[in-house]
């Protein structure tokens, strides 16, 4: 049984020639907080984890009794249909996992178990089902009975996306209802169906809904939840019930259930009965073959043989990194200077420039007004002044009476000029000549020479100052 409390206790007592020992259930679900399947990494997941006898009861049932929303139509079909197409539907069903479900119809039922098992809570959002799985949030697990097709079944995240997508086009716009009243109100309101099947039993999965659906529909010790334990209860008896609870919320209440039984029919609102089952019979269900034992050992190997190969990728990337470690980054400068202390550094060098001229340029920016300022605000600064060095340009090994190329000019201006200082003082011919060429670029890109016209330069004729941009473009050929 999923919870063992004292009301459950007090509530199966009322129910005369009752044992509490005619449902066995291991120790270690006992527990809300256990329900999920525990096993350690790359173990496999045996038919008996999930119940495989049950799934296949419930999965193989031909009864046509749901009516599919989201099909043409609206047919009426059986549990499978509905549930794989709901999954289909899902906005978060990849177009991958879309094409490989039409593809292979047998991948699409081991996926709606494996999701199934998802939605109920058995399979938790820690588990993965490839082994090629490098992060350490998940754990891998082979499913030999629901991996017999070359599907990836993906991961549990993933499978739970998907789930909480499945909802009908309506419920996208208001949020679907909540608890078991809520669908039955919907239901007998003759909303049919009243929400998606996923979304009904995230709903009767809820803890908070456990012991109202389990004093409603069960006999006691029993809740829905138990359903997919390894109880000792007959795997077709379960799926008859689980059935039934699909029915009594997707179609209403009032209408006849398809999966009634004498004592259901007999008592209105209650499940079918459930066949207990012996040790002996109990160890009949769920047996996996040796086939299946066998590739489940084959890809716990194959999950071993994939993480120490990741484990020895990493260190020999560790040893390559401390044999060979990255250049260190050039050190930031501890004390940053602001932009007004970077301002009075330029008019410090620009009143050292000025000294040695004698004079300032027209409109520069070391005149006679802004010295006293330049000086008083770098000294009411909390940092002492730096010694700036003289800037001394490289122009070693040149003929300054040489024309220089664009590009050897552009070579001696970074050799032999200083960022800091203003630009707007006179410059020697070679700067002249410098602009005087990239006058001549722009001429050229323009099309015509700039406005207002230059002055006619002897020896220079009509029809070179008039060339278009074709005679030009031409040129450059």
């Amino acid at each position: 049984m999923a919870s063992s409390s004292s009301l459950e206790q007090r509530y199966a007592s009322n129910i005369q020639g009752w044992n509490i020992q005619q449902v066995n259930t291991p120790p270690q679900y006992l527990g809300r907080k256990t329900l999920p399947i525990k096993r350690a990494d790359a173990e496999p997941l045996t038919r008996e984890d999930l119940q495989y006898d049950l799934l296949y009861y419930i999965f193989t049932d031909h009864t046509k009794a749901f009516v599919d929303y989201l099909a043409p139509n609206r047919p009426v079909v059986n549990f499978c249909d509905l549930y794989v197409n709901a999954l289909y539907n899902s906005p978060k069903c990849s177009k991958v996992l879309k094409d490989k479900m039409v593809e292979t119809p047998a991948f699409a039922i081991e996926f709606a178990k494996i999701a199934l098992l998802t939605n109920v809570g058995r399979i938790n959002t820690t588990m993965a089902f490839f082994p090629e799985m490098k992060t350490a949030l998940r754990s891998y697990h082979p499913v030999p009975s629901l991996q017999k097709t070359d599907g990836n079944l993906q991961d549990a995240p993933r499978i739970k996306n998907c789930l909480k997508a499945a909802l009908l086009p309506f419920e996208f716009k208001t949020p679907p209802p909540s608890s078991p009243a809520e669908i039955l109100e919907k239901a007998r309101a003759g909303q049919i169906p009243p929400t998606s099947v996923v979304n009904l039993i995230f709903v009767l999965s809820n803890s908070n809904h456990a012991m109202t659906v389990a004093q409603k529909h069960f006999d006691p010790p029993v809740e829905f939840l138990d359903l997919f334990l390894p109880i000792n209860l007959s795997s077709a008896s379960r799926a008859r019930v689980f059935l039934w609870l699909m029915f009594h919320y997707l179609s209403g209440p009032d209408r006849p259930n398809p999966f009634d039984d004498d004592y259901s029919r007999a008592n209105p609102g209650r499940v079918p009965r459930m066949r207990p089952l012996t040790r002996e019979e109990q160890a009949e269900e769920n047996v996996d073959p040796p086939e299946e034992v066998e590739w489940g050992k084959r890809m716990s190997a194959t999950r071993s043989k994939f993480l120490r190969e990741l484990v020895d990728e990493m260190e020999q990337e560790k040893r390559r990194k401390k044999m060979n470690p990255p250049l260190a980054p050039p050190p930031a400068p501890s004390t940053p200077y602001s932009a007004q202390e970077m301002a009075a550094f330029r008019q410090v060098r620009a009143q050292r420039h000025a000294t040695s001229d004698g004079t300032g340029s027209r409109g520069s920016s070391h005149s006679h007004e802004s010295r006293p300022h330049a000086q008083t605000s770098y000294e009411s600064s909390s940092r002492p002044v730096p010694h700036l060095e003289p800037f001394v340009g490289d122009t070693s090994g040149e003929d300054p009476n040489q024309e220089r190329s664009m590009l050897q000019q552009a070579w001696h201006v970074v050799n032999s000029t200083d960022p800091l200082e203003d630009s707007d003082k006179e410059e020697d011919e070679h700067v002249r000549t410098e602009y005087t060429r990239r006058l001549r670029v722009l001429a050229r890109l323009r099309g015509k020479e700039p406005t207002p016209e230059p002055e006619p330069q002897p020896g220079s004729s009509t029809q070179e100052q008039s060339t278009g941009r074709l005679q030009h473009v031409q040129s450059w050929r």
